[in-house]
């Protein structure tokens, strides 16, 4: 049985400045705690314009117009090195200004809850960009908006959350029951933008990819929201109405929560139910996060920086039954933090990088890219994270060294060749390992490379249920041709394997990755 391929990968932006004061946590908290303190003075002195989101070397990488080797030729700071040619337009996807983004918003609105000025609808229906994935029925859904006095009084009442354009309100979001916690207007408007996030990823992965959205078979759907009501404060489905919005009439789907970890789990069970056969074609979306835009924002004004995080990030990724091209996903090679497994940073690295690669009998030499929490550094540094993606692949460095696998001196040279500087927004589940899928299929598929492990960690001790550490890992690796071909056994590392062997193993790796399923 062939292992599933990653045929697809897509990334979206939201240059989002006036979210980030009004919604992002950091800001809300500080309001409501010490509504005049100086820090929320300062804030809009900090804040970018979108051409300099735009032109940010970090967010261009996300979205596939420069690679991260590119990006780490590029003089730091960052900010202060901006890009001349940079574009709204990515390989991948696209940088979308907050001002078309409120439109998506509306448009993705199933219960008329997001209500947009009239003005302001007039003219962001004029400038809905040609370079974005508008679909046919979306500027009739769109409607042609209120006028602000009723704006106004829903937000002045406390019914709605507004939207705002700099200063100026230009809608709101209205909660969706009048008791239930579970619909206030803030949440509604933290899942509308999750929603509209993840349709703007989906529709550009079904754009770039090739695939008829009716082909999609299944969605899951791994941002770190949770929608429901006062009775089922999780019980989604973000997946289905993501796909709703992205024309995939044929899929059913789910959402899969693991904090930053939830997009490695979810790819691993996107592997497992195509390599299986229970689909063909499985989405694995994830939209952004309101509640982190600006999480660092205290930091970054005190230094003297701009508000970095001013984006909402989201993804998407076609796993799909192998075309005898695309990168597979080894499921023999599945890396897991077990309950048993302990805590500390080696026990951590030793059970999600180590183990599944002795599983199958490889180095740690022999994974040519290591992608574990692909976080900016220039946002982390200075709240005192330090540059997390280095730090992760010391990390694994450390262990090549115990293992005997390199001299200690060549610690510095193991970094640098198998990791990658980070250029993902803070936005939780984002960076956690996908940001980089991408550009590894692509070097991958130009033979510039073998194989890669996407790392997906998560600090489950969040949400005060339990003190365990999470992480998941997969391996992705040369298509080595469709099952059946001697050669492509040779080429997955399995020469000289017979036919009944290698069924063998096949089998034991599709009940692995059912294992992982039921574990995850």
């Amino acid at each position: 049985m062939d292992f599933a391929v990653v045929r697809g990968v897509s990334y979206v932006l939201v240059h989002a400045p006036s979210m980030l004061v009004h919604m992002g946590t950091t800001q809300t908290v500080e309001r409501e705690a010490n509504p005049d303190s100086d820090y929320l003075k300062e804030l809009p002195k900090h804040l970018r314009s979108y051409s300099e989101c735009m032109a940010y070397p970090p967010n261009q990488t996300y979205i596939g117009n420069i690679t991260p080797d590119e990006l780490g030729n590029i003089p730091r700071p960052w900010h202060e090195n901006p890009l001349a040619k940079a574009s709204r337009a990515g390989a991948r996807g696209e940088i979308m200004p907050e001002d078309e983004f409120y439109a998506l918003m509306k448009i993705v609105d199933s219960f008329d809850l997001v209500v947009l000025e009239e003005g302001f609808t007039a003219q962001v229906a004029a400038e809905l960009s040609k370079d974005s994935v508008w679909i046919e029925g979306d500027r009739e859904r769109l409607g042609a908006g209120a006028p602000i006095s009723q704006i106004e009084e829903l937000v002045s009442s406390g019914r709605a959350e507004g939207l705002y354009i700099g200063d100026k309100l230009v809608g709101c979001v209205k909660a969706a029951h009048e008791r239930d916690k579970n619909l206030t207007a803030h949440v509604m408007a933290e899942n509308l933008a999750a929603k509209a996030s993840g349709t703007l990823a989906l529709r550009h992965l079904v754009a770039k990819s090739g695939i008829d959205a009716a082909d999609i078979d299944y969605i899951i759907e791994c941002s770190e929201e949770a929608c429901g009501d006062m009775n089922q404060r999780g019980g989604g489905n973000f997946a289905k109405a993501i796909g709703e919005m992205a024309g995939c009439v044929n899929a059913s789907g789910c959402d899969v929560r693991g904090f930053c970890a939830a997009p490695a789990h979810a790819m691993v069970n996107a592997a497992g139910l195509v390599q299986s056969q229970v689909f063909k074609n499985v989405a694995v979306v994830g939209g952004g996060a309101t509640a982190k835009l600006g999480m660092n924002g205290r930091d970054h004004v005190k230094k003297g920086l701009p508000l970095l995080e001013d984006v909402l990030g989201g993804f998407a990724v076609l796993v799909s039954a192998n075309d005898g091209k695309s990168p597979i996903i080894r499921t023999d090679a599945v890396g897991r933090h077990k309950i048993g497994s302990g805590s500390s940073p080696q026990a951590v690295m030793t059970a999600i990088v180590v183990d599944p690669l002795e599983r199958v009998g490889l180095s740690l030499k022999e994974v040519d890219k290591y992608s574990a929490e692909m976080q900016n550094p220039e946002i982390t540094e200075p709240a005192g994270a330090g540059d997390v993606p280095t730090s992760n692949l010391k990390m694994i460095a450390a262990l090549a060294v115990k293992r005997g696998e390199i001299a200690r001196g060549d610690m510095g040279t193991f970094v640098k060749k198998h990791g990658m500087p980070g250029f993902a927004p803070t936005q939780g589940h984002v960076p956690s390992g996908v940001p980089s899928l991408g550009y590894l299929c692509d070097e991958i598929s130009a033979g510039r490379i073998e194989r890669a492990q996407i790392i997906g960690k998560g600090s489950l001790f969040l949400g005060r249920m339990t003190n365990l550490f999470d992480g998941i890992s997969f391996l992705i690796q040369k298509n080595p041709g469709k099952c059946g071909s001697r050669d492509g056994a040779a080429a997955a590392g399995m020469a000289g394997v017979s036919e009944h062997e290698l069924r063998k193993i096949m089998a034991d790796a599709l009940r692995g990755a059912a294992q992982t399923l039921v574990e995850s």
